[in-house]
């Protein structure tokens, strides 16, 4: 009989909550987006309760809503991720650091020296949410008029991959021989010029930074879509999963690790971890009520414009009171809109109804008991639905100590969650290979 399979937990942040009124939550922080010492003090709590990371989402715009819901939301502003996750590399030792950064509209030889930077400073705890960028209000923010077709960013995002870990097998790991009584610094065998040419980048390298501790930063990846399966299928190493159903977690997790196989990958090398909201009640009634007042502070304003986000389309004009209509086809998120429309036709919402549901969070959640939401991540875990969650907690920070306190003993008494990590670097927490360097072999 083999081991018990173990869950893998990671802290979805941006860098605080996603819901739109956890910083109207009685008893709330209200300025955590921008409060170091605070957001400090949650990284440590995380690593305490042993997280696997950090992942903090990004946005290069303030987001496409309207002034009226603007003036409401605290998500649009952040911190710059790398910025702040090196400052947290400082007050930590073994928690992951996750940043998003955009294929769309960074370069590649700046993102992979930001995040080799961020891997040698944290000890080997970086990883990089590789996205696309699917808000069209970015474009507009680097010198374009028009948002770039899906399907063009997921090619140009697949050669940036390219080019990035490339960038990153700059140099042997035992290139920097720093001999002082030679002078040798460094031995110029180990040095290779990567020489990229191609449709979208043209990147002579090499990176002017040793390779990374982990050999590279772990590879983190969201999209859904059929061009997002695939991508993640041959690069991915951790997938942050949308699958609000068991039925749909299983079936997209038979689905992206089935496709491994081709590109001669384990499956085991691939950690999905779809989000999943959490409030946590000493009663069943007690999560229930918590998750009513903080839904009960979601503005109409902002609710209709995290509809209007989720559908890429402006969804002010429709009857609230009545079904949603159809939407066109846009660049935005493919992924998202279709789980906007599947959750009003499954529950036969309004649109009202489902601008509420979005507004607040509406997809995977569990409310409960701490024994409640062990049972709901055990049951996912034992059914390959997934291989963990990244947490979204409903405010800070009473939502994440409440997971720590009583949730992960819970899941420590069943056996399916780590007392102490497995080492000191973010793949090895993960149960994740180095990967070897394309360009040197070991003692080459």
């Amino acid at each position: 009989m083999g081991q018990t399979r173990q869950l893998h937990l990671g802290a979805f942040m941006r860098p605080t909550t996603i819901h739109t009124a956890g910083w109207r939550y009685p008893g709330a922080w209200p300025d955590t987006n921008f409060n170091l010492p605070r957001l400090k003090y949650l990284a440590q709590r995380l690593e305490q309760g042993r997280f696997d990371a950090f992942f903090m989402a990004d946005h290069l715009a303030v987001l496409n809503m309207p002034i009226d819901a603007l003036k409401r939301s605290h998500t649009p502003t952040s911190f710059e991720p790398l910025t702040l996750l090196s400052a947290l590399a400082g007050v930590t030792e073994h928690l992951g650091l996750i940043a998003t950064a955009s294929t769309t509209f960074e370069a590649p030889y700046h993102l992979a020296r930001k995040f080799a930077s961020l891997d040698h400073i944290s000890g080997g705890r970086a990883g990089w949410n590789l996205v696309t960028t699917s808000n069209p209000d970015a474009a507009l923010n680097f010198g374009l008029e028009e948002h770039v077709d899906h399907a063009e960013r997921y090619r140009r995002g697949r050669e940036f991959y390219d080019v990035v870990t490339g960038l990153w097998d700059s140099w042997a790991d035992d290139a920097f021989v720093r001999d002082a009584e030679s002078g040798l610094f460094l031995d110029p065998a180990k040095l290779h010029v990567l020489n990229h040419k191609g449709p979208h980048f043209s990147v002579r390298g090499p990176l002017n930074i040793a390779r990374p501790v982990q050999g590279w930063p772990v590879i983190v990846q969201a999209g859904s879509s059929e061009d997002g399966r695939q991508i993640a299928a041959e690069t991915a190493e951790v997938i942050f999963g949308a699958q609000n159903t068991l039925a749909s977690g299983q079936a997209f997790y038979a689905d992206v690790k089935g496709r491994m196989e081709k590109f001669g990958r384990n499956p085991d090398h691939l950690k999905i971890l779809p989000g999943a909201f959490v409030v946590v009640g000493d009663t069943r009634q007690e999560a229930q009520d918590k998750r009513a007042l903080l839904d009960s502070l979601v503005h109409d304003q902002s609710a209709i414009a995290a509809l209007s986000i989720a559908l890429g389309h402006d969804a002010s004009g429709f009857d609230l009171d009545g079904p949603l209509p159809e939407i066109p086809e846009s660049n935005a998120s493919k992924s998202g809109r279709e789980r906007a429309i599947e959750l009003a036709r499954r529950e036969n919402l309004t649109v009202r109804q489902l601008a509420q549901k979005l507004g607040g969070y509406g997809g995977l959640q569990f409310v409960g008991t701490a024994t409640d939401i062990a049972d709901h991540m055990e049951e996912w875990l034992t059914t390959r639905a997934s291989d963990g969650f990244n947490i979204m907690f409903p405010f800070l920070p009473a939502g994440l100590e409440d997971f720590v306190d009583k949730v992960v003993p819970e899941l420590q008494r069943r056996g399916i969650f780590r007392r102490e990590y497995a080492g000191t670097t973010l793949r090895e927490n993960l149960g994740l290979p180095r990967p070897e360097n394309r360009f040197f072999t070991p003692g080459s």
